[in-house]
């Protein structure tokens, strides 16, 4: 399959970006993404070019560090994938692909195709912690929790901290990603003790950081590669709302 590829390039955060225009010839139906990429890079450093800077790590569509816009689309189309899982038989062979990095105001680009997602460890250590001490590996049945909170609080907890929500979101909005990190102690016994400070904080750092209002867009949940309902959202509200009038 043969490709035009219409790629993001800046060289430094300060500086201006542009596109660029590529040809990439004979990718497998099979490949993916990623691997695509690499064989441009590998034309790149063959022709003593710079290659094209982007983020990546296990891509098993776990780490979520592989991020990019693809065609207008957070991590490509389909849905429940990362850009890792993408495999170039979905497209049409000749189709022209614009690649760009996450755009938002909070996510800078540090270079090409990587964005400074910092922001979001910032909320995490705003309060997206418990600090009881677990000891050792405890019994399965010492601590009761319902099915169906421990169900919903591992759906949360499978947010792998991407981006997609953000830079899906016509308002840059942080809110999917940090209702699904409250929603993961507030459904379980293990988060009660810090509950209403761990809302008030990481609301308080996710706007501090410049992140947008949620607006009901519901873009987030459609490009979110693991399929974070916004249901959690309305929970975010509801524990805000609890830890001020508590």
């Amino acid at each position: 399959m043969n490709f035009t590829l219409k790629i993001w390039r800046q060289n430094k955060p300060e500086e201006a970006g542009h596109f660029e225009n590529y040809e990439v010839q004979h990718i497998s139906p099979d490949a993916s993404f990623l691997e695509m990429l690499d064989v441009l890079n590998n034309q790149l450093l063959l022709l003593d070019q710079d290659p094209v800077a982007y983020d990546h790590d296990c891509r098993e569509g776990i780490c979520g560090s592989c991020g990019l816009m693809i065609n207008g689309r957070a991590h490509g189309p389909g849905r429940k994938q990362a850009t890792c899982d993408v495999r170039m038989r979905i497209f049409d062979d000749g189709q022209t692909l614009t690649i760009e990095p996450w755009r938002a105001q909070s996510f800078p680009v540090i270079k090409d195709l990587i964005v400074d997602r910092t922001a979001l460890d910032r909320i995490m250590q705003a309060g997206g912690f418990i600090s009881a001490r677990t000891g050792g590996t405890p019994d399965a049945n010492s601590t009761p929790v319902n099915k169906e909170d421990a169900e919903e609080a591992m759906d949360a907890a499978a947010c792998i901290g991407c981006g997609a929500c953000i830079a899906a979101c016509p308002n840059s909005s942080a809110m999917l990603f940090v209702a699904a990190k409250v929603s993961q102690f507030a459904l379980l016994p293990q988060g009660q003790i810090e509950r209403k400070e761990r809302v008030q904080k990481m609301v308080a750092q996710m706007d501090k950081e410049g992140f947008g209002n949620c607006s009901n867009n519901y873009a987030c949940e459609a490009e979110c590669p693991k399929g974070i309902p916004v249901l959690h959202i309305a929970r975010l509200n509801r524990e805000f709302l609890r830890s001020k009038l508590a």
